[in-house]
């Protein structure tokens, strides 16, 4: 598999965010780091990226499940003793 390097416009459309909210996560720790391209240019790895995105699907699906309203309802009537 190839190793296809994105330049930051491309980051920003596949993420739909901001050039400083990517770098405010990346010096979070909480997004991909970029690799550095040469003495003033820096890329990020396809792969990092695609990972990055599948994991936030991933955690905001499983947040809207646990707050669906049925797990909603299964909590209250474990709760209850029902």
């Amino acid at each position: 598999m190839a190793n296809t390097i994105l330049r930051l416009p491309a980051v920003k459309t596949r993420t739909g965010l901001s050039r400083s909210t990517i770098y405010l996560r990346v010096s979070e720790g909480t997004f991909p780091r970029p690799v550095s391209l040469g003495a003033r240019a820096v890329g990020w790895l396809e792969a990092e990226i695609e990972a990055w995105l599948s994991a936030l699907v991933q955690r905001s699906r499983k947040l809207t499940d646990e707050n669906s309203p049925d797990a909603l309802s299964r909590r209250a009537s474990t709760s209850s003793g029902t």
